[in-house]
C-alpha cells in the first residue's frame, strides 16, 4: 500500500513539529513563506538580543533531522480545492503550482505585529528585518510599549535589561497585564519590572485609528481613549494583540466570523474528513491554545488514526496560559506553571541542558549545528 500524502500548510512552530511527527508514516510536504523556522516566540529577546534569539528560534529547515523525510516548498498559499484535494502555491517568481494531498493540516498561524507576518521572504530579507528593528530600538532614548499581553511585558522587560539607560514605559488597558495568566504571575513579573525601572501605566487604552494595523514601530504621540495625557517616546512598540489569521487562501465557509478555521474537538474541520487545523489559526477555544500546548502531537496522532480507521482523540484546552513570559534572562529562565508558581532554569543550564537536550533533541528530535 502506498504511503499517504500529507500537506502541512505552514511551517511555524506548530506546523514544523506536526510535520516531523508524520514524516515516518507518510509522504509529507511542508509549505512555508520562509525558508526556515522563524518563530513567533520570545519577542523581547528577538528585539534586544537578535543573535541569541536567532540561535534558538530562527533555524534553517535542513538542520532538523526529522525534516530530512519532508519536502519543503517555499511559497505563498493562494487557494484550496477541497473537491480536488489540492492546494495552490505561488513562488517568488510568480510561478503557481498545485500540491495534491490525501490529508491536509492547516497551520498557517496569524499575523501579529511586525514579528509574525505571512510575507514571502528570503533568508536575507528575514535577517534584514530582524536587524533593522533591533537597530531602530537601540537608537531610541525612550520606548513606549503599548499592550497588556506576554509579548508587551516581555518587550518592556528585555528593553530595560539590555539598555538600562533607556526610558521604557509599559501602557496596558486593565488593572494588570497578563490577564489570561494566573494572578501570581503578574505579581512576580511586576517586581522584576519595577527593579528594572520600567514605568507601569495601568488603565491606558490607546486610541486606534481605523485601518491602523500595529505592524510597525511608530513615532507619533499616543492618545488614550481613557483620558490620560498623551504619551510621547522616540519609539512606540505596539503589542496590543490585534492578531489576524492567515486564512485569505481558504474558502470562507471554513472560517468563523473572525476568519479563524472552525474545527471540531478532534481538530478536524466539520464535514471535511482528513482535513485538520492546529495552532493559532484554529478556533479551538477563545485563546486558541492548541498553539502552545503540544497539540502538534495530538493532530499527528489523529491523522494517522483516521487513515487507519481508528478512533480519534479530543483536544482539551487548558484554563489559562502558562510557560515563559520574559524569555531567557541573565539569571536564567523562569517558566510559570498553571498555578502561577515559577520554576527556574539556572543560567548555566540553558546552553548545556535546556536547549541542546530538552528542546533540540527531546522536542525536535535532533538539530544539526548551524
Amino acid at each position: 500500500m502506498s504511503r499517504p500524502r500529507v500537506v502541512v500548510a505552514g511551517l511555524g512552530d506548530t506546523g514544523l513539529l506536526t510535520a516531523t511527527h508524520l514524516a515516518r508514516r507518510a509522504d509529507v510536504v511542508g509549505i512555508s513563506t520562509k525558508p526556515m523556522l522563524v518563530s513567533g516566540q520570545e519577542l523581547g529577546v528577538r528585539l534586544t538580543r537578535p543573535d541569541d534569539w536567532s540561535r534558538d528560534y530562527r533555524i534553517a529547515f535542513d538542520r532538523y533531522r526529522r525534516l530530512d523525510r519532508v519536502r519543503t516548498a517555499h511559497g505563498t498559499l493562494t487557494g484550496l480545492d477541497l473537491a480536488g484535494r489540492s492546494v495552490a502555491v505561488r513562488t517568488a517568481d510568480g510561478t503557481e503550482s498545485h500540491e495534491p494531498f490525501d490529508v491536509l493540516v492547516i497551520s498557517t498561524g496569524v499575523t501579529n505585529g511586525f514579528w509574525r507576518t505571512p510575507t514571502l521572504q528570503t533568508a536575507t530579507e528575514v535577517e534584514a528585518d530582524l536587524r533593522s528593528v533591533h537597530e531602530r530600538l537601540a537608537a531610541a532614548s525612550s520606548v513606549a510599549v503599548v499592550g497588556g499581553g506576554a509579548a508587551a511585558v516581555s518587550a518592556a522587560a528585555n528593553l530595560a535589561t539590555t539598555w538600562p539607560d533607556k526610558a521604557v514605559d509599559l501602557y496596558f488597558p486593565g488593572e494588570r497585564p497578563l490577564p489570561h495568566h494566573h494572578p501570581r504571575v503578574w505579581g512576580h513579573v511586576e517586581r522584576r519590572l519595577t527593579r528594572l525601572g520600567v514605568g507601569l501605566h495601568p488603565g491606558h487604552r490607546a486610541d486606534i485609528p481605523d485601518g491602523f494595523t500595529c505592524d510597525a514601530i511608530t513615532v507619533d504621540p499616543v492618545t488614550w481613549s481613557t483620558g490620560q495625557p498623551t504619551a510621547v517616546a522616540d519609539a512606540v512598540l505596539w503589542a496590543i494583540g490585534r492578531v489576524r489569521p492567515n486564512t485569505d487562501w481558504l474558502p470562507p465557509e471554513l472560517l468563523d466570523e473572525r476568519g479563524f478555521v472552525v474545527v471540531e474537538s478532534d481538530l478536524r474541520l466539520p464535514g471535511h474528513p482528513r482535513t485538520y487545523a492546529v495552532g493559532d489559526v484554529a478556533a479551538t477555544d477563545p485563546l486558541r491554545t492548541s498553539a502552545r500546548n503540544r497539540a502538534d502531537r495530538l493532530v499527528a496522532r489523529n491523522v494517522l488514526a483516521e487513515l487507519a480507521g481508528k478512533s480519534l482523540q479530543d483536544y482539551r484546552p487548558p484554563r489559562g496560559r502558562w510557560g515563559s513570559v520574559l524569555g531567557v534572562q541573565p539569571d536564567g529562565l523562569e517558566v510559570f506553571a498553571p498555578t502561577g508558581r515559577p520554576f527556574r532554569f539556572p543560567a548555566w543550564t540553558i546552553d548545556t541542558v535546556l536547549q541542546p537536550l530538552i528542546v533540540r533533541r527531546g522536542i525536535y528530535g535532533g538539530v544539526r549545528r548551524g
